[in-house]
């Protein structure tokens, strides 16, 4: 199996990623190197997918930081401050960004007394943010892969490989790992709006890495598997409530519908840290809207008559009745998954 370009990489002094928006046509590197570019990335979906937004947002405040060249701590930790919510929060839905910002941010503030020490720390600490996320991925990609181990035709939705983490994905991973185990494997990828991360994004990393993929149209998706052409479900989510409610791309709650009417598993992959414990359900999970002439065009063609409206949610929530089991580094959830939840986030350190 091939190994894809990394989608985020550290260079001493600036971040180099793919830019994902040209994918698959142009494989791009660019160089980030101030925090109005990282913060332009983040909301054109130059980089993207939960894990890795906030390894990109935990590096993105050592260039915020190196851009102003600070002449003390206590300026260094004002334009930190700045940067918690000016990085933090360029997409709303995404808990991972603003987690991993007040993390790197927190932790070298306090532990840092001198200019060289901070950013010494800033730079260690998202080194570890990303090194966990790649583990977490890992025990996903290991616990998905037993409960898929029987399933030859897997159906997923958006991206959530490893373009959109710091290792293997959430959602991919267990297909990476049957696929090294030799296993059966035929993955459908529905295109998925915005900006048809199915069909651009998922499609080119599992053609790159040698698995079987077929891009399925959003609206064909629902009747595919009823027809019982798909063995399982595995999505991956930006934010999970308390209760198990779950944010993934828009279109994820028709395909989770689906998947319970032909009576076969909907799993849902994410680290821990994409639970948001301080929302009870998915009802209080600020929804992302994005521009409208994402929606009137396609790479400068325009598709609607002039004068239309148009909305362009960005995610939308799945309820906790319609996932089989939420896959995290912490096992296996179930419902009730207020309970696994709390139990899973214990079990991380987190309450």
């Amino acid at each position: 199996m091939k190994r894809p370009t990394p989608p985020i990489e550290w260079a001493d002094d600036h971040i180099r990623i793919i830019d994902q928006t040209l994918l698959p046509a142009e494989v791009k590197i660019v160089e980030i190197r101030n925090a109005a570019q990282a913060v332009d990335a983040i909301q054109r979906l130059a980089i993207r997918g939960a894990p890795a937004l906030g390894a990109f947002g935990s590096l993105a405040l050592v260039v915020a930081l190196d851009e102003i060249q600070p002449r003390s701590l206590s300026e260094a930790h004002g334009r930190l401050e700045e940067c918690r919510t000016l990085i933090g929060d360029a997409r709303p839905t995404a808990v991972n960004l603003r987690w991993a910002v007040d993390r790197v941010i927190d932790q070298a503030t306090n532990n840092a007394d001198d200019l060289p020490a901070l950013r010494a720390a800033l730079i260690r600490e998202a080194q570890a943010v990303a090194a966990e996320d790649e583990a977490a991925c890992n025990e996903i990609g290991r616990l998905g892969h037993e409960l898929l181990r029987d399933a030859n035709v897997i159906g997923t939705h958006c991206n959530a490989g490893r373009l959109a983490t710091a290792g293997t994905g959430t959602a991919l991973a267990p297909m990476y790992a049957k696929a090294e185990a030799g296993e059966p494997l035929r993955v459908l990828a529905s295109e998925t709006r915005p900006l048809f991360q199915g069909a651009r994004l998922t499609a080119w990393e599992l053609n790159d890495a040698g698995i079987d993929v077929t891009v399925v149209p959003d609206g064909a998706m629902a009747s595919t598997v009823l027809s019982g052409q798909v063995d399982a479900y595995i999505v991956g989510a930006d934010r999970i409530a308390a209760n198990g409610d779950a944010a993934n791309k828009i279109g994820t709650v028709g395909h989770a519908l689906a998947a319970r009417e032909a009576e076969i598993p909907f799993y849902v992959a994410a680290p821990t840290s994409t639970i948001d414990i301080s929302l009870a359900t998915g009802n209080h999970i600020e929804i992302e809207q994005r521009d409208a002439i994402e929606v009137h065009e396609i790479r400068g063609s325009r598709l609607t008559p002039e004068g239309v409206a148009a909305s362009n949610p960005a995610f939308d929530v799945t309820p906790n009745h319609l996932i089989t089991a939420i896959i995290t580094e912490a096992g296996v959830l179930r419902a009730p998954f207020k309970d696994s939840i709390a139990e899973a986030l214990s079990r991380v350190g987190r309450s």
